[in-house]
């Protein structure tokens, strides 16, 4: 716990933000910092609830309480200490969970919950700042041979894990530069490069080999991959879903992830912004509520769009939980995100019905029709039912399709001989093991498209796992039950 009543004393505090018109000219993360003082506040807040339910809430079964004490303490080495027991990259969680584990706190069943996501990013970065993180090789090597295909977190997870076991790792990418989703995926806005490469430069010192611009089963042949002891694939899921509606073949329907992937590429300097994929001058419509989809928001503002437009499905969430909805399970409410707050018009039981064309293909505009659910019997799901007479038209030159994935790219798996389970992503079972038992599997290429934080979970216990089967036993830690420091 932190301090005695603390939560009494203190209020839930969150970082503070740069004015939304000088933010959105530029890609740089645009939190203030909150002073160590309050910080020690923020960790006194956590109260001594005797069941810590926000461990079952966090995938990680990251230690919360005993962080969140050493921060009140202002002991931020044992601190870190404690948070990297279980958590390999807390610098990325700290910034881009939905923290889970913060609605399962007890403490917000009464007050706003403890601030655990902020208290995480801040023991991390005050861990490199000291010069507390630094590189830590193995002391021997087993001499057996690790491939890691995919480096998102899952797979440099796993990497990182398999490592420290002794094993000698490749880490394998297909793009030219390493982070998977985090690289390519994220708006810098929300995450800097910069945090990525910091990272990746400790695990190359502690001995991991890395092969960016090597796309396993198409410029590298899978039979290569017979030179290693083990593979663990952690390649993602990176099919995406489609619209398949007229004129969804117009120029200016564009996939989400080639959108924000193109951004990405281009704030590294690695690219021009194409007129295909920019937004500037545009109306820009994106279609998906999530996360990706406010990510879109942000992106398609700094290009400077004439709109921004955001279209969902589904009923708009309350305010807060209902009867059905109860604590500590995750709330389904209303989330307005920094890029929602950044400009958007917002729109609920929407759906998209037809893309419009111009003579020369060109998209111009959307039709749409208002929906409502209606509920089945008991048991069976609701069902979509259009709102008669509520038809419009609105104008759009780019239509941005966040609307997720379906699962990992088939090719793979197919070459390597996978099982795939009823979701077709590849079927590993509970010690991630796949149909051939030197192969195992991990991230959302098992589980489905899913958060970071199960991602590097994944990647952890992968790597368990893996070394099991190289050694006999693992001494590498699983959920819950991390490496801690001497009291």
């Amino acid at each position: 716990m932190g301090k005695l009543r603390g939560f009494l004393e203190y209020e839930r505090k969150e970082e503070t933000t740069e004015a939304v018109e000088l933010r959105v000219k530029n890609y740089k993360e645009f939190t203030k910092e909150l002073d160590t003082e309050e910080l020690n506040h923020q960790g006194a807040r956590c109260m001594d609830c005797g069941i810590p339910f926000c461990h079952s809430g966090c995938p990680l079964g990251n230690l919360i309480p005993d962080f969140n004490h050493a921060v009140y303490q202002n002991d931020w080495k044992k601190a870190l200490q404690i948070l990297h027991s279980t958590n390999n990259f807390p610098e990325f969680t700290g910034r881009l969970c939905p923290a889970p584990c913060e609605s399962a706190c007890v403490l917000g069943i009464i007050e706003p919950p403890v601030s655990i996501e902020l208290i995480e990013k801040y023991i991390v970065e005050r861990g490199f700042k000291e010069g507390w993180i630094v590189p830590n090789p193995p002391k021997n090597r087993t001499g057996k041979k690790v491939a890691v295909v995919g480096s998102g977190p899952a797979g440099m997870a796993a990497a990182q894990q398999l490592n420290r076991a002794g094993h000698e790792v490749t880490l394998f990418e297909r793009d030219a530069k390493l982070g998977g989703l985090l690289r390519y995926g994220i708006p810098d806005f929300k995450l800097d490069k910069s945090v990525i490469d910091r990272r990746l430069k400790i695990m190359e010192d502690e001995g991991i080999t890395f092969k960016p611009n090597t796309h396993v089963g198409d410029n590298y042949d899978v039979e290569e991959l017979k030179a290693f002891d083990a593979v663990v694939l952690t390649g993602g899921a990176t099919q995406r879903r489609g619209l398949p509606i007229p004129g969804a073949d117009a120029k200016g329907v564009v996939q989400a992830m080639e959108f924000l992937k193109n951004n990405n590429q281009v704030v590294d300097n690695l690219k021009e912004l194409s007129p295909e994929l920019s937004a500037e001058g545009k109306n820009v419509i994106v279609i998906g509520g999530g996360d990706t989809g406010s990510d879109c928001v942000g992106t398609s503002n700094r290009h400077g769009a004439k709109s921004v437009t955001n279209f969902e499905i589904m009923p708009m969430p309350s305010n807060s939980r209902t009867n059905q909805n109860p604590w500590p399970y995750w709330p389904f409410t209303l989330k307005t995100s920094s890029s929602h707050e950044e400009g958007v018009n917002r729109n609920w039981s929407i759906s998209t019905k037809e893309f419009i064309k111009d003579k020369d293909g060109n998209l111009k505009g959307l039709k749409t029709v208002e929906i409502e659910w209606v509920k089945g019997k008991k048991g069976e799901r609701p069902q979509l039912k259009e709102v008669e007479g509520s038809e419009k038209e609105w104008p759009c030159e780019l239509a941005l399709l966040a609307l997720g994935f379906t699962g990992p790219e088939a090719s793979l798996s197919q070459q390597l001989g996978l099982d795939l389970d009823n979701r077709t992503n590849i079927k590993a079972d509970n010690d991630y093991q796949t149909n051939i038992p030197h192969i195992f599997a991990a991230g959302d290429m098992r589980r489905g498209q899913s958060l970071i934080v199960w991602a590097i979970s994944e990647g952890r216990e992968a790597a368990y796992h893996a070394d099991k089967y190289l050694m006999g036993e693992s001494k590498l830690p699983t959920k819950g039950n991390g490496d801690l420091p001497a009291a």
